[in-house]
């Protein structure tokens, strides 16, 4: 059970990545997953955003999850390789 320390604990978490790049896996249905990497925007109450860049052209989109999306696992939020990589060296 999911109860509000939980989601406070997981909003502040996302808070300290604001600016920075992250990969977010989510299941699309039919064994299929969409990810979207992209930088954390802002943090909301019950919410937080994220700014992608599209494949199809050079524009961006903000998608939003919440919280307990995270805290269920219904969507991933990982650091990508290259980012993790330039941080430790």
């Amino acid at each position: 059970m999911i109860i509000k320390s939980d989601v406070d604990r997981c909003r502040a978490k996302l808070q300290t990545m604001i600016g920075k790049r992250v990969r977010l896996t989510s299941n699309g249905g039919r064994k299929r997953l969409i990810i979207h990497e992209g930088t954390v925007e802002s943090c909301y109450p019950n919410v937080f955003t994220v700014k992608c860049k599209r494949a199809s052209d050079s524009k961006y989109e903000i998608i939003s999850y919440s919280y307990v999306d995270v805290l269920t696992r219904a969507v991933r939020v990982a650091i990508p390789v290259e980012v993790a990589a330039e941080a430790a060296g």
